[in-house]
This record gives C-alpha cells, sequence and structure tokens, in this order.
C-alpha cells in the first residue's frame, strides 16, 4: 500500500504543478478557464486520493504520526510530494 501511495503522491505532485504553472497562468494570461476546471478536477480527486491513502496508512500503523503530518504538509507545497519521496525512500533503505 506504501508503493500506491508513493505513486499517488507523486502524480499529485505533478498535478499540482500543472495547475499551478500551466493552467492557471492559461486561466489569467489567455482567458482558457476551462483548464482550471480540468486540471483541477484532476489534482482534486489525486489531492483526495492522497488523504485517504494517507489516513489508512496512518491507521494501520504503516507510517508513523509525525511522519504522516510531514507528508500531509508537504503535499500543500509546490514540489512538497518530491521532497516526501525522497524522505519515503530513506525510510525503505
Amino acid at each position: 500500500m506504501i508503493d500506491f501511495f508513493r505513486k499517488v503522491a507523486f502524480w499529485e505532485g505533478i498535478s499540482y504543478l500543472i495547475l499551478l504553472f500551466v493552467a492557471m497562468p492559461l486561466k489569467y494570461v489567455a482567458g482558457h478557464a476551462e483548464a482550471v476546471r480540468i486540471v483541477g478536477m484532476a489534482h482534486g480527486v489525486l489531492f483526495v486520493l492522497f488523504c485517504v491513502l494517507l489516513a489508512e496508512l496512518l491507521r494501520r500503523k504503516e507510517l508513523a504520526f509525525g511522519f504522516g503530518v510531514f507528508a500531509f504538509v508537504m503535499s500543500l507545497l509546490p514540489f512538497g510530494t518530491f521532497v516526501l519521496e525522497v524522505k519515503m525512500k530513506k525510510l525503505k533503505a
């Protein structure tokens, strides 16, 4: 389940960056509001899935509570899930 969580975290991070650096400029510079609707929906689904998986990993005690808080905070920051990936690789090693 941790491997699936890591994959979701990666794609959640990618979708966040696309939303911030592609869709938002398209909306506000080029007037293409549909870009934010489409990418925003995909990012929202991935973010909710990220949170559900994180909660389940914490419930199963596969991750420590402190690490879960760290993971959640990283999901809110651009490039944060990639920092999370590095930390999770160190946990696995």
